[in-house]
């Protein structure tokens, strides 16, 4: 199983960016997929989450209006919109499988309910 996450870059406040998580090797139609990002110096912070069985979605309080997850089964891969971005959005950002999806998105987040994890897209938001 692998996960490519990629659509990171620079961008100025305000402006927006869509992450991409490519699957290869299994099909991410059945699991919940989760982004998470780690800035310098911080912990691990859950971003969003997407069901598999639904497409239910969670996101962290920091998010909420200005991000949106999707996925597309058809081509295997889950997408992040991040709208009105700010400088604290900076961060490595990664995507991750779960088996498990609950509907508390503080017991989703958390990390070690993840078995697989793409190798991060770095986001920077700067003037």
């Amino acid at each position: 199983v692998q996960l490519q996450a990629s659509g990171g870059g620079l961008v100025q406040p305000g402006e927006s960016l869509r992450l991409s998580c490519a699957g290869s090797g299994v099909s991410l139609n059945y699991y919940a997929i989760g982004w998470f990002r780690q800035a310098p110096g911080k912990e691990r912070e859950g971003v969003s989450c997407i069901s598999g069985a639904d497409s239910s979605t969670h996101y962290a309080d920091s998010v909420k209006g200005r991000f949106t997850i999707s996925r597309d089964n058809a081509k295997n891969t889950v997408y992040l919109l991040m709208n009105s971005l700010k400088p604290e959005d900076t961060a490595v950002y990664y995507c991750a499988t779960s088996l498990l999806y609950y509907d508390d998105p503080d017991i989703q987040f958390l990390p070690h309910l993840y078995d697989y994890w793409g190798q991060g897209t770095l986001v920077t938001v700067s003037s």
